[in-house]
Parts: C-alpha cells; structure tokens; sequence
C-alpha cells in the first residue's frame, strides 16, 4: 500500500476496505489531495469516510471529482439535484430492500458505472450494513486451470430478473417504462475484467444479472456461475461497514460486489448515491 501524506487510513478487514480520518469533504478539495483520496480507493477498493456533513450540493461537488454522473435506468432522480438517487426504505415496509443481493452495479449495460459515492442521510438504530467482496482477490485464489478456461469466456448480463425484484418494494422505486425492451437486452462482458488503471484482473460476474456464458446455454452456464458466484462471497474475501450518521463511502464498481443487508425492519433508511459514469469492460485479450 501506498503511503499517505494528506490522511490516516486505517484497514476495516484483510482483504479490502480502509476508513480516512483527517478530511472534511465539505470543504475544497485539492488537486493533490484528491490524486491520494484516488489512490487509496484503487488501494483499497471501498474507502469510507465519518462524520461528514454535507449538503447535496457538496456530496455532488465530492463524488464529481471521480467522474460524470451516470442516469440510472431503474431509479427515478432527485428532482432538486438529479445527479443524486435517493435510496430508501420506509419503516413500514416489509419487503426486499435496494441493493439487497450480491451484485456489481448496472453490469447488463454497455458501460457500467466506475464506481459510487453513498451518503448517509438516515439511519436505523442498528442494522442495514452493507458488506463488499474483492473480486480481484477471488479471481487470484482460482485454480491456474480455472483462470487460463474464464480467461477466455463472455457472459451475457440481462436486467429482466432484478426487474421482478424491484417490484416488491414498498413504492417501487422504477421507473415508468414506455418501452420494456431495456430489461431484455442481452450485454456481453468479458467473465475476467482488466482494471482500466492498475492493469490487475478480476472475476467479473454476479448473480443478480449474469445470464449465461456467451454460446452456451443457460443450463450448460449456471451450474459454474452459481459456484463463482458463490465462492466469491467467502467470508475472508469480504468486508463489512457499520454506517453511522454523515457516513460516506467511494467503491469500485470494476473490481468488486456488494450487498446491502436488509436487517432493520420497522426503520427507516435513506441514503443518497451519486453514480460515477465507467467505460466497457475490457479482458485480458485485450490488454496484453
């Protein structure tokens, strides 16, 4: 790991995820601060960030610094600042919480987002951690055999299951469709991503939206994908982050799944996530 000059890092687990003391996001971020706030999170994956207290405005101001905002296709924008998604879950709702399934974001789009900056605006007394799992640390512990036969697979990503899923929600938080076609779109990506910066390789799939394996059928794929999918949530994989109040966390959307645990029923929770625009996944054919 890199070392630091404008901050304290301290690890939250083994294999990913470090919290930064020693900033306050409210204020002007520099140029050289932020090459360091950029390098821990390609160091750590998920970096998070406590007691912030941010307007809109500054949590926008923030997260731009990492890229574009990304439109999100199921969630419907804050009509005040719509490059915020505001995340919620009513303390009478019973149902399936958003993001409550091990997932990359949006990866049955051409361009996935790059990464993601969640604010916490309201919290439950207890409960609604999210955890997140290093796909590059699970693609290196693959047999040789089983990295040399994914190296060469795509995989098609389809919406249409995470749209059923959605619907359960209290509210639904979709948008209103004119035209159904964009959760039946098939998305090839490659199974083994290449970083666009640091060159590193990770597993690149998840069962909210991986398919099948491109040319196969989906009985022949799912066996496969289930197990990945299954390894790559292993405990010593992982991290877990226990939001508190003006908590703000930045993760890697390329290189990493993450889930949001649905344990606080009878509360209320409300987070405001801005989406960082990302670029086509590229494998390692194309990165040699």
């Amino acid at each position: 790991m890199h070392e630091y000059q404008h901050f304290q890092t301290s690890p939250i687990a083994g294999s990913m995820g470090a919290e930064i003391s020693g900033i306050d996001l409210a204020q002007p971020i520099s140029s050289a601060l932020f090459d360091e706030i950029h390098q821990a999170l390609l160091d750590y994956k998920a970096i998070f960030f406590r007691q912030q207290d941010l307007t809109p405005k500054q949590h926008i101001a923030f997260a731009r610094m990492f890229g574009e905002a990304m439109e999100d296709t199921f969630v419907q924008e804050n009509e005040e600042f719509p490059e915020l998604l505001e995340l919620i879950k009513e303390a009478d709702s019973t149902g399936y919480n958003f993001g409550g399934t091990w997932h990359s974001d949006s990866t049955y789009r051409h361009e996935p987002p790059m990464g993601i900056v969640l604010y916490a605006k309201q919290l439950p007394p207890y409960g609604g951690d999210t955890t997140w799992t290093n796909m590059e640390l699970v693609y290196e512990s693959l047999s040789a055999t089983m990295q040399t036969m994914l190296d060469g697979l795509q995989a098609e990503h389809l919406a249409q299951g995470y749209r059923k899923k959605l619907s359960l929600i209290k509210g639904d938080y979709a948008k209103s469709f004119h035209a159904e076609d964009i959760v039946k779109v098939k998305v090839n990506h490659p199974v083994v991503r290449v970083h666009p910066v640091t060159g590193r390789k990770s597993l690149y799939l998840n069962d909210a939206y991986t398919y099948r394996f491109t040319g196969m059928s989906e009985e022949e794929s799912q066996p496969l994908i289930q197990f990945l999918c299954n390894y790559a949530i292993r405990p010593h994989f992982t991290c877990r982050f226990r939001w508190q109040p003006g908590s703000l966390a930045v993760w890697d959307n390329r290189n990493t799944m993450h889930f949001a645990i649905n344990d606080y029923h009878g509360h209320r929770r409300l987070m405001h996530r801005y989406t960082i625009k990302g670029d086509k996944p590229l494998g390692p054919e194309f990165c040699k």
